[in-house]
């Protein structure tokens, strides 16, 4: 292999991941932290990002770029109590943009924190038993798991895994409690003597989901490990392991793909699936590439090893072979809207942000509703991997407490009246805070499903559940190359139209049409719609219809 990357060598010399970042905070001339230290503090749950929206307007008077930082939530399977909302309401509302964002990995973040505003941030947060170590950097991320507690009636016993695996996934370090929360410094280095990250971490970010079938809400095989529930005459047998998937890749690089992970075996018991869990991080931290970043995620590790010899060392270091993967059907990837009943008699009702942005806007006062909903204490706050929220274990008396809240401010109304497409849908943040934006997408999205909307009627195809997903660069947050109709931006205004995905997240769609606008999406999108309303085959989803439409 090559000379490591630059990121490498501030990694191993960050003195687990302390960098200088006492020292940026403490610099009040500029709003930046240093070069290295924008590494260094990705391990802690944030990103220094700037008002790309503001740029020109800020160099035209010579001034520094407005920079701030996004913090993310480290909520394995995404559930918060009230008491926790609430906190999480006050921060926003004190700190930042005051939007709260469900992000598709099943937590929230903040933007527009600027730096003096960060340690009150993480300290409030902690005040509320949160934090946001390891939800960024070259780690492993937020654990998700699917989330509705109907989906089954085991659904507390497996949900319970995603905190299992975060905590077993946990770095050793010390840095995040010294520099945020003022602890002593660790004066005896080896009590934060990691052999799992060692001093390198992983060459890359690390994502693992938990799938309950048949719904696929987590889109397990996106990530970095999926894990399959397997259950049998109503008891937990184990998980089918998964690994490869990720869907990041780069415009005009073919080395670079998204990729669905690779189903290789059964673990039967808590044991063997944590210890699998380990053993595959530590494979891709000892073989994972660490001189090409766009390259070293674990799809390319397990690719450049072939998955006969991937499993071998895989077993090798567990000390137990992997079980024949046990059959399973995903028949849906999506929240169930509404109020539901869960096997213990509570009740649950799923609501749509529409692209994860929790604020009160002219259609629904959603923040406001949320916050009165914690109120009653009535509610535990679950996110969905695709950016919604579930109010969980309301009892039946306090259901019309809560939907009354649901109806004053508009919230009922929105999820109920949508669309199905405006429901399916999801987009990344991009502009104007993601420095890797190349196009809109959250603030976009909504605006195009508005001119969608009237062609699907035109053919009507409304009770079409098709999924579309939107992001502003190939790098695939909001998982666009996992939809039936994907938008990836390659500039601003232009996207790449993809079709043919399936509707439980097990194909991957294909490019259909590149680089283009607005107008031209809508004239492909018309003609294929009428063809689809006119010769689909009877229970064939839209991105079935296209990939047998094209071969």
């Amino acid at each position: 292999m090559s000379d490591k990357s630059a990121i490498e060598k501030i990694k191993e010399a960050s003195e687990h991941l302390r960098g200088s970042l006492k020292e940026s905070l403490q610099d009040e001339i500029t709003g930046a932290i240093r070069d290295d230290d924008q590494a260094v503090v990705k391990f802690h749950g944030m990103y220094m990002q700037d008002d790309r929206d503001r740029r020109e307007e800020r160099a035209a008077k010579r001034l520094e770029r407005l920079y701030s930082y996004m913090i993310r939530l480290r909520l394995p399977g995404g559930l918060l109590t009230p008491e926790q909302w609430l906190a999480v309401y006050d921060v926003a509302g004190e700190y930042g943009t005051g939007v709260i964002k469900i992000t598709s990995r099943q937590t929230l973040q903040l933007h527009g924190i600027l730096k003096s505003e960060i340690k009150p941030t993480i300290q409030a947060f902690q005040l509320a038993k949160l934090d946001s170590i390891a939800t960024c950097g070259d780690i492993n991320r937020n654990v998700l798991c699917s989330s509705h507690p109907g989906q089954s009636p085991l659904h507390a016993e497996i949900f319970s895994y995603a905190d299992k695996i975060s905590r077993l996934l946990m770095p050793k370090t010390k840095a995040y409690y010294e520099i945020w929360l003022d602890e002593e410094v660790l004066l005896d280095k080896k009590e934060e003597e990691d052999p799992l990250y060692q001093e390198r971490y992983l060459p890359r970010k690390f994502k693992i989901g938990i799938a309950i079938p048949p719904n696929n809400d987590v889109d397990a095989l996106a990530n970095d490990i999926g894990l399959i529930a397997i259950i049998e005459d109503e008891k937990l047998k184990g998980f089918n392991i998964a690994v490869g998937g990720g869907l990041s890749s780069t415009h005009g690089n073919p080395e670079t793909y998204p990729r669905l992970a690779t189903v290789i075996g059964f673990v039967d018991t808590e044991e063997k699936l944590l210890k699998a869990v380990y053993e595959v991080v530590t494979i891709q931290r000892d073989f994972g590439n660490r001189s090409d970043r766009k390259r070293a995620r674990l799809k390319y590790t397990l690719d450049t090893m072939g998955v006969e010899a991937f499993v071998k060392e895989l077993e090798k270091r567990t000390g137990f072979s992997l079980e024949p993967a046990k059959p399973y059907t995903f028949t849906s990837r999506g929240d169930y809207y509404g109020w539901k009943q869960s096997v213990d008699g509570k009740w649950h009702y799923t609501l749509l942000v529409e692209n994860g942005r929790i604020t009160d806007d002219e259609t629904q006062a959603l923040k406001t509703a949320l916050r009165e909903v914690a109120l009653t204490g009535k509610a535990l706050f679950h996110f969905t991997c695709t950016q919604n929220v579930i109010l969980s274990g309301v009892a039946e008396a306090d259901k019309p407490v809560l939907d009354e809240i649901l109806v004053r401010f508009g919230v009922k109304a929105k999820t109920e009246e949508s669309s199905l497409i405006r429901r399916n849908a999801m987009a990344c943040v991009a502009f104007p805070t993601c420095p890797l934006a190349l196009a809109e997408a959250q603030r976009y999205l909504p605006s195009l499903i508005d001119k969608i909307e009237p062609l699907l009627a035109k053919y009507e195809l409304e009770k079409e559940p098709i999924t579309i997903r939107m992001t502003g660069c190939p790098n695939g947050c909001a998982r666009s190359y996992a939809a039936e109709i994907g938008l990836v931006g390659t500039a601003y205004g232009k996207y790449n139209l993809q079709l043919g995905g399936d509707r439980v997240g097990e194909r991957l769609n294909a490019i259909y049409k590149e680089n283009i606008g607005e107008a031209e999406i809508l004239a492909e999108l018309e003609p294929l719609f009428a063809a689809y309303a006119t010769n689909r085959k009877t229970g064939e989803t839209f991105g079935d219809f296209m990939l047998r439409r094209n071969g």
